[in-house]
């Protein structure tokens, strides 16, 4: 006669961590269930002036997000726990032995800081051009002939497609009466 053998706590607390190991993409639902009540909430709570709707108002694009965001971490818990996985990626050129590229890390996030400080004094074309200048020279590009001109471009068109096409006021700063 067998008699039935009891686990230990040591046993099942190993069970569950294997268990949590195998299904760490579960996370990925907990954090996409969040994100997605956060937007909703966010959407359902905005004041909307009468005026201000149409057929399609401000919040019709985050209700559709958040619910979008509701959906696929349903679905992709339901794959989990069914034993789907994640494929690793395979075109990925990363060496996990080398170190991480600190000095590209803080010099983006100078730029992006400093570009942040400087849109309400400067207004966005000339702060969107040092973001998008410093961003290419942070990785790597040392082409002052073209770069400054490209920025500037890019940032100029930015700023009209979203200040005057889109209705999206941006701050003009010095240049608000020439543009």
């Amino acid at each position: 006669m067998t008699t039935p053998t009891t686990e230990s706590p040591t046993g099942a607390a190993k069970g569950r961590r294997a268990w949590l190991r195998e299904h760490s993409e579960l996370g990925v639902c907990v954090l996409l269930l969040a994100l997605g009540v956060l937007v909703l909430t966010d959407a359902l709570t905005m004041d909307v002036d009468i005026t201000q709707r149409g057929p399609v108002g401000p919040k019709t694009v985050p209700i559709v997000v958040g619910i979008g965001l509701l959906v696929i971490a349903a679905l992709l818990a339901v794959d989990v726990l069914r034993g789907g996985r994640g494929e690793a990626e395979g075109g990925e050129d990363v060496d996990l032995s080398e170190p991480a590229d600190w000095r590209t890390v803080l010099l983006l996030t100078g730029i992006f800081l400093g570009s942040a400080v400087l849109i309400e004094p400067a207004g966005f074309p000339v702060a969107g051009a040092l973001l998008f200048w410093g961003a290419a020279f942070a990785l790597g590009s040392r082409r002052v002939d073209r770069d400054p001109l490209i920025a500037a471009v890019l940032s100029l068109l930015t700023y009209v497609v979203f200040d005057k096409l889109l209705g999206v006021p941006l701050p003009g700063g010095p240049l608000m009466g020439v543009l």
